[in-house]
C-alpha cells in the first residue's frame, strides 16, 4: 500500500491509567488487576465445550492487554505495525474525569503532553496527528483544549456526548465552536448508540445527546465547521439496516435509524459540513460491506456526494474485541471497494477534512 497515504481518523491510544479504576463495574477491579483471571476463565470454557465463549473471552483478554499497555508509545507501537510506515493516525483521547466514576490516575493535561511529546518522537512523529478532547462538564471554561490547540498545536478536537452532555451545550457554543471554526480546525464526535455513558445518564437520554440531528445546531450556527460523525451511526443500527425482519423500512420510524439519517443528511446537501467515518462499523465486514460498496460506487449524485464525505477509520484499539486485524480489514475494505474509492476515503477525504486540501 506504499503508494497510497493512508490517514486512519479515528484511533484510540488512552490506556488503563486514563480510565476511572471502578469504571464500568467496581468489582471488575479484581479482572483489571489480574488479567489471568480471563485466561483461567477461556481455558475453563473451552474445557466444557463452549468455545464460542472462549474465543470471545480471548478478545477480551487481547483488548485487556493492550489497555494495560504503560504508554500510549506501546500503544502506538502495537498499531503501527498494522499499516504501512507511511500511515498517519488521528488520535482521539478521553477525558473521564467527569462522569459520575473515580477520576483516573492520569490527568487530561497529562494525557494531552504525552500525546504531544509523541508529535515530537523523531521516529514516530510523523504518523500522528493529535486531537484534543473536552468535557465541558469537567471544563467549561475550554481552558486545556485550548491549552492543547494553542500551545501543543492540536489538529483538532473530539467530543464524546454519552459522557452527559449536548454537542449544543452552551458551553462549547460559547467556548470552544466559534474559535474553531475561525481556525478552520475539524471536530470528531461519537455518534453510535454503544459506547461509554455517564454514570448517571439514561439510556434515552444519551442517545438524544449522541443522535445525528443532536450536531445540526452547531452546523446551522457554524456552517463551515467540519463535524464528523464517527462509527457512521454504529453496529446497531447497521443491523437493523440489513435485517428488515426487524427493521421495516416503511414504517414512520425508519428515519430513526442513524445510520440511514447520516447517509440522507449528507446526501442531501445542506449541511456540506457534515462528514462521516466507517471506524469499528466495519468490523462486521461480511455482514456490512456490500452495503457499504452500494452505497459509495454508485454513479448518482447521492453517491458521488457521500463518496466525498466518508472517512476511513477503525477505532483501534477498542477493535481487540473482534476477530478481524486491524491489517486484514484494511486490505479487505481495499479489494472491495477498489483502489479508486479507497483511495479516496484513506487519502484525499481525510486531507480535506483536516483542513491539507
Amino acid at each position: 500500500m506504499a503508494d497510497i497515504r493512508i490517514t486512519n481518523c479515528h484511533v484510540h491510544l488512552f490506556h488503563q491509567g486514563h480510565v476511572p479504576e471502578d469504571y464500568p463495574y467496581p468489582w471488575l477491579r479484581l479482572f483489571k488487576r489480574i488479567p489471568g483471571l480471563v485466561v483461567a476463565l477461556a481455558a475453563l470454557m473451552r474445557l466444557i465445550g463452549q468455545h464460542p465463549i472462549a474465543e470471545k473471552l480471548d478478545r477480551l483478554h487481547q483488548f485487556q492487554k493492550e489497555s494495560q499497555a504503560g504508554s500510549q508509545r506501546a500503544i502506538l507501537d502495537n498499531l503501527r505495525r498494522h499499516y504501512p510506515d507511511n500511515t498517519r493516525f488521528v488520535v482521539l483521547p478521553m477525558d473521564l474525569s467527569a462522569f459520575g466514576f473515580a477520576r483516573p490516575a492520569i490527568s487530561l493535561a497529562d494525557q494531552h503532553d504525552e500525546l504531544a511529546a509523541l508529535r515530537r518522537d523523531p521516529d514516530v512523529g510523523r504518523n500522528v496527528i493529535p486531537f484534543a478532547t473536552i468535557d465541558p462538564n469537567a471544563d467549561p471554561q475550554a481552558q486545556e483544549l485550548w491549552r492543547a490547540i494553542d500551545q501543543l498545536h492540536f489538529r483538532g478536537v473530539k467530543i464524546y456526548p454519552r459522557l452527559g452532555f449536548a454537542p449544543d451545550d452552551p458551553r462549547l457554543m460559547e467556548h470552544v465552536y466559534p474559535r474553531l471554526a475561525e481556525k478552520g480546525r475539524p471536530v470528531m464526535s461519537h455518534c453510535s448508540r454503544g459506547g461509554v455513558q455517564g454514570r448517571d445518564l439514561s439510556a434515552h437520554k444519551a442517545d438524544r445527546y449522541t443522535e445525528p440531528d443532536a450536531v445540526l445546531p452547531v452546523l446551522r450556527a457554524h456552517p463551515d465547521l467540519r463535524i464528523c460523525l464517527a462509527h457512521f451511526g454504529g453496529q446497531r443500527d447497521w443491523h437493523a439496516y440489513v435485517n428488515p425482519d426487524r427493521h421495516d423500512p416503511f414504517a414512520p420510524e425508519y428515519d430513526r435509524n442513524w445510520q440511514v439519517r447520516i447517509r440522507r443528511l449528507i446526501c442531501g446537501g445542506e449541511y456540506p459540513g457534515l462528514w462521516t467515518d466507517i471506524s469499528y462499523t466495519l468490523f462486521q465486514f461480511e455482514d456490512y460491506i456490500p452495503f457499504l460498496r452500494l452505497f459509495l460506487m454508485g454513479e448518482d449524485a447521492d453517491s458521488a456526494r457521500l463518496r466525498a464525505r466518508v472517512l476511513f477509520g477503525s477505532d483501534f484499539y477498542m477493535t481487540r474485541q473482534e476477530s478481524l486485524s486491524e491489517k486484514a480489514v484494511c486490505f479487505r475494505l481495499r479489494n472491495a471497494l477498489g483502489e479508486e474509492v479507497f483511495r479516496q476515503i484513506a487519502e484525499e477525504n481525510p486531507a480535506r477534512w483536516l483542513g491539507e486540501a
